[in-house]
């Protein structure tokens, strides 16, 4: 591998199948589940996937979408009281056996309650009011008080959201929470020295009630030390650990058998760039608990959507979930568990760098060692820099090699910025030139397609000049190990970043390649062998390529359904130059190792290839059966105008909407306004803009279309009985205030919310309301079958002539009987009556045409609200 004997194509032809070959290995072990284990008896002590998924799919399919309020949601309550009295029984018989000597002690309970919370999500402030909500409880203990005084929480929510059966999220974590159990009453022996808590919460998909509810009214979450959350966004793939609250959780979490998580994902989540958010937030603000939020992540095209169903879920992903969930209930429940001594854990961020390897090995360490590390590396560093000048010890010889090295760090971060501009540029092109935005939506790696060819393009030209009069290979490599080391030494030190790690890691390969071409070739040979970019680039392509597997994964759908005013293109395109260039970081030194005519054609054969990319690219579907458009399609009558409308709206920056809309409105309008009348509108979406307040603040990413249907005259079955008043009203014309109590009776309506202009002065949602004139918004959810949910209020009453004026208060919910596909079981036996039965049969019309019509590439949530504005 002597470099003086290696041209391009022999280097590339020795390299690429190294490189290509280790990429290939780490992504497959990446998504590497292990062997699902099918149907067992109730005593073997293996957990059982088939069992699991049994679970998933009785509550998603056979009970059906179990949205809070909806009939179908009061049967997952029943269901599963069901599931933990027969666990409960089958643990009792086990303890009573003479032969078995067993501490065990199963308990169980079924939480009702009520209350109030706030919740901030995406900058937006909110307020939750739920109602007699319910959550399932079942403690594993050796039945001593010493045994019960320190618990470990895991949990899992049992309800789905309005558009999705939820067999992964997460039906699919109730199933391996039941399966834990199982196993841990039938292992013999078994005496857990700390208590376990499942809560199967029965409220999270309305923002988190339940967990709120267990978290400040149930007698037992004041033993809670640590949490285990498992959620889910995705059917395939890896379970990924995206949260870790302590050091201590951290390293329980590295006693599984298959990790999968990285510092990387815990900065990024905490960082709130990711939308979204678990029950989790809630246990660390009322219980002040450390703990772990898991989820499997992958092919999260189906999240919240109708295919979130059990024949999706890939093989070994509950095996996997469970296998890790087990491990760590184990480790907290030994004698020598720390949980006990977390009783005094703050949740905070943990000062502890971590990475797992290719799904098999966990690696963690201290900030103060990361500390140490990054700094002797970069000491390293700069030992071997000052290796290479052959010049006597002088200010002039410290001078000239300072030039050099900041030459050659030039040289890349020029590359990195060429890069991302260029990649920038494309999506420029395709989202505002070509109008084909998110044409790499139904495949995660299609980025890499799209905007990889671009980066290689930025990076290899500011080369070009760069490299007159001569390339400069060797300091140019040691400008890169100078910015990794030094990066990762300045970012720890600095802002104690554990992310810091992933320019340490690199760091770290390349210093060995140099190192070895220090020790082992002649002294003053001016090219680097090719042994340092197999020794120095193998290891930044491992790690670059299991990162860009967990980062693709989560943001190629998520950023797909961000809204039409999220710069989609333009984050998956940096995204893509930045991570490129992390995973080949030795690109740039390798063109100077070739010279400034290589790198020309280079450049040219990259443009060719963007050219052609870009053209192949425009020309694809973004959508398909596995990949859909997410689209919400709302029947909505107000009450107070007696208008009917129909809303349709999407959350993509895909120029299809217009399109869809259009059609659908000439297809479904005209029975209903004729020609002359025809009219759809794009309305904007505002704070003001009531008509979907039920999906606020999700709504804020949508781009709504809206036609009217008619404008009746009849008084449909909600005119007098869904109502906002106000009770207890009381002026206080001499303080300026107006107190009075917003009752809400809502019989046959879920979800309901009422949005209002006021500067409150005190309410009973929280102690700090907004110190000045605002607008807020009030959810509610409430178990089914209760109708009625109120709020006490104080407001500041207006100056002037306005003071007598009234409080406007916009209203609406949605329609528990009128949800399209989640009722079709419901009405197929005949239990949809009336106008409801009528709705429910448009949006059913609605549903076959665009299915039929988009081919299967659609995803509609279609429901009925009902809404108006009253004066109080």
């Amino acid at each position: 591998m002597a470099s003086k004997k290696w041209s391009l194509l022999p280097s590339l032809l020795l390299i690429l199948p190294i490189f290509l070959s280790a990429s290939f290995w780490a992504v497959t072990k990446h998504y590497a589940l292990p062997t699902p284990v099918g149907p067992v008896a109730r005593d073997d002590l293996r957990l059982s996937e088939a069992h699991m998924l049994d679970v998933a799919k009785h509550l998603s399919e056979t009970i059906g979408y179990r949205t809070v309020g909806t009939k179908e949601h009061a049967e997952g309550d029943a269901w599963m009281v069901e599931q933990v009295k027969l666990l409960k029984k089958e643990c009792d018989n086990i303890v009573k056996n003479v032969h078995s000597g067993r501490h065990l002690e199963c308990e169980i309970w079924r939480q009702e309650g009520s209350g109030k919370h706030r919740f901030d999500i995406m900058g937006y402030r909110l307020y939750k009011n739920y109602v007699d909500l319910t959550n399932i409880i079942v403690r594993l203990s050796n039945g001593t008080p010493a045994g019960k005084e320190h618990a470990l929480l895991i949990n899992a929510h049992v309800d789905s959201t309005v558009s999705s059966p939820g067999a992964a999220d997460d039906a699919l974590s109730v199933g391996v929470m039941l399966e834990c159990i199982r196993v841990l009453v039938h292992t013999p022996g078994w005496e857990p020295s700390n208590a376990l808590i499942f809560l199967f919460n029965n409220a999270e998909e309305s923002l988190q009630d339940a967990s709120h509810l267990y978290s400040t009214q149930h007698e037992t979450a004041k033993t809670v030390r640590a949490v285990i959350n498992l959620e889910a966004a995705g059917m395939s793939g890896p379970e990924l650990l995206f949260q870790a609250t302590s050091e201590e959780m951290v390293q329980a979490y590295s006693k599984v058998p298959r990790p999968y998580g990285t510092v990387l994902a815990n900065d990024i989540f905490s960082s709130g760039i990711i939308m979204s958010d678990t029950d989790f937030r809630q246990f660390e603000e009322y219980m002040n608990v450390t703990g772990v939020d898991m989820a499997v992540v992958g092919h999260s095209y189906f999240y919240h959507t109708q295919k979130d169903l059990v024949e999706y879920v890939e093989p070994g992903v509950a095996q996997h979930m469970a296998e890790n969930t087990l491990a760590l209930l184990h480790h907290f429940t030994e004698p020598s568990s720390p949980l006990p001594s977390l009783q005094h854990v703050v949740p905070h961020k943990p000062r502890i760098a971590y990475i797992s390897v290719v799904g098999t090995w966990f690696f963690s360490y201290s900030f103060d060692t990361a500390t140490t590390a990054y700094t002797t590396l970069f000491a390293g560093t700069l030992m071997a820099i000052m290796t290479q000048s052959n010049d006597p010890p002088s200010a002039a010889a410290a001078i000239n090699l300072l030039k050099t090295q900041v030459i050659g760090a030039r040289n890349i971060l020029s590359g990195l910025l060429g890069a991302l501009v260029s990649a920038n540029v494309v999506a420029a092109i395709m989202w505002k030139v070509l109008d084909r935005s998110l044409s790499w939506y139904s495949r995660e790696w299609l980025p890499i397609a799209l905007y990889g060819p671009p980066a290689f393009v930025g990076a290899l030209l500011p080369q070009l000049y760069f490299m007159s009069p001569a390339p400069n290979e060797r300091n140019t490599l040691t400008g890169l190990l100078l910015l990794l080391s030094g990066g990762a030494a300045f970012f720890q030190i600095v802002f104690e970043v554990g992310s810091a790690a992933f320019l340490f890691i690199p760091g770290v390969a390349l210093f060995a390649g140099l190192a070895s071409h220090i020790l082992l070739d002649a002294e003053g040979e001016m090219h680097i062998p090719l042994r340092t970019y197999v020794v120095g680039g193998i290891i930044p392509l491992l790690v670059g390529s299991e990162v860009w597997c967990g980062t693709a994964d989560v943001f190629v759908p998520l950023t797909g359904r961000m809204g039409d005013k999220a710069p989609a293109e333009f984050i998956i395109a940096s995204m893509t130059a930045f991570l490129g260039f992390y995973t080949i970081p030795l690109l740039i030194p390798f063109a100077h190792r070739f010279g400034k005519k290589m790198t020309q054609h280079s450049v040219f054969f990259f443009l060719g290839l963007t050219v052609f990319s870009m053209a192949y690219m425009a020309n694809l579907r973004p959508f398909d059966s596995m990949h859909p458009k997410r689209m919400f399609i709302m029947h909505s009558e107000n009450i107070t105008s007696g208008e009917i409308h129909l809303n349709i709206a999407d959350a993509d920056s895909s120029p299809g909407l217009k399109r869809i809309a259009t059609d659908l409105a000439q297809k479904f309008g005209e029975p209903f306004t004729g020609p002359a009348e025809f009219q759809l509108s794009q309305v904007p979406m505002t704070d003001w803009n009531a008509d979907w307040d039920t999906l606020y603040p999700f709504s804020a990413f949508l781009t709504p279309y809206k036609l009217r249907l008619s404008t009746s005259e009849l008084q449909r079955k909600f005119t007098d009985t869904f109502t906002v008043k106000a009770i207890n009203d009381v002026i206080d014309t001499k303080a300026g205030t107006r107190s009075l109590t917003l009752k809400v009776e809502h019989p046959g309506v879920i979800w309901t919310v009422v949005a209002f202009d006021a500067h409150v002065l005190s309410w009973s949602l929280d102690n700090n309301p907004p110190t000045d004139f605002a607008r807020h918004h009030i959810k509610e959810a409430s178990f089914y079958g209760v109708n009625t949910w109120s709020v006490d209020i104080v407001i500041k009453l207006p100056e002037g002539e306005d003071q007598h004026a009234g409080l406007k208060v916009n209203f609406v919910g949605t329609k528990e009987a009128v949800q399209w596909p989640s009722k079709k079981k419901a009405n197929e036996l005949g239990l949809i009556k009336g106008t409801d039965q009528q709705d429910l049969k448009f949006l059913e019309e609605i549903h076959a045409w665009l299915e039929k019509r988009e081919d299967d590439s659609v995803d509609a949530l279609l429901f009925g609200t009902v809404g108006g504005v009253v004066i109080i």
